[in-house]
């Protein structure tokens, strides 16, 4: 069997559904495995039809006839959320996805309780926001972290009287941790709807409501199982969420997510089938982007009224921000994952609205060298090159890392806006070949060049 695990080496949105759309077709895979993350997720696949799907818990090789998706073990469901995606791409001419789709048993389930929790966290924050897609997914995780034997998982959507006694735990137990936060919430109307969430018993009823029809539609199965369909599969998509500078280890705290963004998660499914040939493929934008806050050192420039996107700024997620090529993050994230076997440059058509692309090769700390002596020690002339590696990474290191970035200036260099020049600079910057490209949003505009 052949495995092609698509990993976002920058803050997400670099372009994951389109290549998975993209590998889907190249290498005939019936299925698609989304090894990490949860409803937050949102892949934008555009078909050279003019259809066009955000996928956020379906596979993003769904618009492909016969293709299945499978929800990992360490993916977060989002029972209600994946009904109403259901709907959307049924009217995009896609009306039997969720007959396709399969979740492992353990997968953990986000409810509304969890959702309403991160909001109400994030308003308390005020000012000093890390950063939320509103769709409860760190909630759930964390929720399941300390309450393991309570949790709800996608074993237990289809015995419902478990399920409305766990549902029901969840609520008072959640509810508890909500009112901890009442000193520090906002008196407005977007705090008061999510306080609203555990003082009606019809948030429940609909829910359950919903979660039945959903454990009606879709099959629940276990590691046998999941082994024996990967191993009868000629080819296979793992499609990762987020992006690796968001990493729950290697990100910057406390901007990050809960999950694993590196390929850890498909290679622990992978591990069942002995004998597959695995290949990783790393996405990265020809220019920086992040939805929200946290660092982007390279943000600022012309470049923010230029890029032509699907996502949208506002909501839980806040605005989209841009900035040149950020080679020295692109290095960390390839550390951090060990390398990859290919890598995708998207975003390319981007350049014929440029004179020149600029990109940032290093840093250098304000007014001379920074006084952290693991910085130092990877700067040359006051310049840094390389950030710590990720075996000396942990939460406070990762916290002073993300201070550090947000205070350091970026050192540009600049060529011409010539796909030849940007990729050759891309090349020398990361010491290693781009394999793939993109030059616009559908599968037939990206190419191997390698």
């Amino acid at each position: 069997m052949r495995a092609t695990i698509v990993v976002d080496l920058g803050f997400g949105d670099a372009g994951k559904g389109l290549l998975t759309d993209h590998l889907v077709r190249e290498t005939g895979a019936t299925l698609v495995v989304r090894y990490n993350g949860g409803a937050q997720a949102g892949h934008n696949v555009v078909t050279a039809g003019g259809r066009h799907h955000t996928f956020a818990q379906l596979g993003s090789g769904s618009f492909v006839p016969g293709v299945a998706t499978l929800l990992g073990p360490r993916f977060v469901l989002h029972p209600t959320a994946l009904l109403v995606e259901a709907e959307a791409l049924a009217a995009e001419g896609v009306d039997e996805a969720l007959s396709r789709l399969a979740v492992h048993r353990r997968a953990r389930v986000t409810t509304p309780y969890h959702q309403a929790l991160g909001r109400l966290r994030e308003l308390a924050r005020g000012t000093a926001a890390h950063g939320t897609c509103g769709a409860g997914v760190g909630e759930t995780v964390a929720d399941h972290l300390a309450r393991p034997d309570e949790a709800i998982t996608a074993g237990h959507l289809a015995d419902a009287g478990t399920l409305a006694a766990r549902l029901a735990a969840t609520r008072e137990r959640l509810r508890r941790q909500a009112g901890e936060l009442n000193d520090r919430l906002p008196s407005t109307a977007r705090a008061e709807e999510e306080l609203e969430v555990f003082a009606l018993d019809e948030v429940a009823r609909r829910w359950l409501d919903a979660t039945a029809r959903c454990a009606d539609a879709i099959e629940a199965i276990g590691d046998d199982e999941v082994a024996r369909r990967l191993a009868a599969e000629p080819a296979v998509v793992f499609e990762g969420a987020q992006g690796v500078l968001l990493d729950e280890r290697h990100g910057f705290h406390p901007h990050t997510t809960w999950s694993d963004c590196t390929p850890a998660g498909a290679l622990e499914i992978l591990a069942a089938v002995p004998g597959a040939e695995i290949t990783t493929v790393g996405v990265l934008r020809s220019h920086a982007v992040r939805h929200g806050p946290g660092p982007l050192p390279t943000e600022g420039g012309a470049l923010a009224a230029i890029p032509r996107e699907h996502n949208r700024n506002g909501g839980w997620q806040g605005a989209l921000r841009y900035g040149p090529f950020d080679a020295v993050l692109a290095r960390y994230a390839l550390d951090a994952v060990g390398g990859v076997d290919r890598l995708a440059i998207t975003h390319l058509d981007l350049l014929e609205r440029l004179e020149t692309w600029r990109w940032a090769d290093s840093y250098r700390w304000p007014g001379g060298t920074s006084d952290d002596d693991w910085v130092t020690e990877r700067c040359t002339y006051g310049h840094c090159r390389r950030l710590a590696p990720p075996d000396e990474v942990g939460l406070a290191r990762q916290e002073r890392l993300t201070r550090w970035l947000e205070r350091i200036e970026p050192v540009y260099e600049e060529v011409a806006a010539s796909e030849e020049a940007v990729l050759a600079a891309i090349e020398t910057a990361l010491g290693r070949p781009v394999d793939v490209v993109s030059r616009g949003p559908t599968a037939g505009d990206v190419k191997k060049i390698r």
